[in-house]
């Protein structure tokens, strides 16, 4: 956890989320990805006291944040995967929601979790988990897979150009004796392969690698489909809004296919909303942000 424990995020596209949402008092709203809780704090402002925030996080640490951010009776909090919002919507008494809103993005303040490893600027234990006991971490996955299997995570989901010789070097490392544990060590694995990492394409390999893993660690695209695909039509009540930010083409394509790929989705946003010049001087990270809404209108 960051040294001072304050969270450090700022939300993306703030405005153009509340605008989409378009939100009412007295409204249920699920936020799947609520972080530090920068857009949960502002859609309770809407919402007002007759209206109800569920907010779900799979990281402990963000969870944390949000709760020291957010008060009152209509605000409930649950640990776990936007996966799992049925069986939490149920376990606050609700079967469905009117409006959802799914952050994809990696909070600045995970990055900077010297713990974790998600970051190379940070760097840390390459561990990458949102959750620290779930599933394997990202030195694990590294030890125990195959040359070819790393290879296909760095093309797959990090459209990495080096993929194949980034994957040889860090497996003769593993094989010869050498460990790939803490951020830094994979910070060398791609200097050994792509050069000078301040140079902007040594930086771009770097994001691209820590990228791939993150998502096969998480499974953060087998999230999102499944969640887009079967669960948002669970748990949207008819005439409902779903509002996702993707950070990625990979991701981006998943909320696209997801929406035009089911009928009962009316696509709000016939191209993705991007943030606005102001915004990506103040916070770069929003740069590469697009917003796509969809309304729930399933056939009777």
């Amino acid at each position: 956890m960051p040294a001072d424990s304050r969270p450090v995020h700022i939300p993306v596209m703030p405005r153009e989320v509340l605008q989409w949402l378009q939100l009412s008092p007295g409204l249920t709203v699920l936020d799947g990805t609520v972080g530090a809780a920068g857009h949960s704090s502002l859609i309770l402002k809407v919402l007002g006291p007759a209206g109800r925030l569920i907010g779900v996080d799979r990281d402990p640490m963000m969870l944390s944040f949000a709760a020291a951010k957010l008060s009152g009776d209509n605000c409930l909090l649950s640990r776990g995967s936007y996966l799992e919002s049925a069986e939490i919507l149920r376990s606050h008494g609700l079967e469905k929601v009117d409006r959802v809103l799914l952050d994809l993005g990696l909070s600045s303040d995970q990055l900077a979790d010297r713990d974790r490893g998600f970051g190379f600027d940070a760097g840390g234990p390459l561990d990458m988990r949102f959750h620290p006991l779930e599933g394997r971490s990202a030195a694990q996955f590294l030890q125990q897979s195959t040359q070819a299997e790393l290879q296909e995570v760095l093309e797959t989901w990090g459209e990495e150009p080096a993929a194949r010789r980034i994957a040889a070097e860090v497996h003769r490392r593993l094989q010869t004796g050498g460990a790939v544990e803490t951020a830094a060590d994979l910070q060398s694995c791609v200097a050994a392969v792509c050069g000078d990492l301040r140079s902007n394409g040594g930086r771009s390999a770097l994001t691209r690698v820590f990228q791939a893993l993150r998502i096969r660690v998480n499974e953060e695209l087998e999230h999102a489909d499944r969640m887009l695909t079967q669960v948002l039509p669970q748990i949207l009540n008819r005439d409902g809004i779903a509002v996702v930010i993707s950070f990625h083409s990979l991701e981006d394509r998943i909320v696209k296919n997801a929406f035009k790929g089911n009928q009962g989705w009316q696509v709000l946003t016939k191209t993705p909303i991007e943030a606005q010049p102001a915004e990506v001087r103040l916070n770069p990270r929003s740069r590469s942000a697009k917003l796509r809404a969809a309304r729930w209108q399933p056939q009777p």
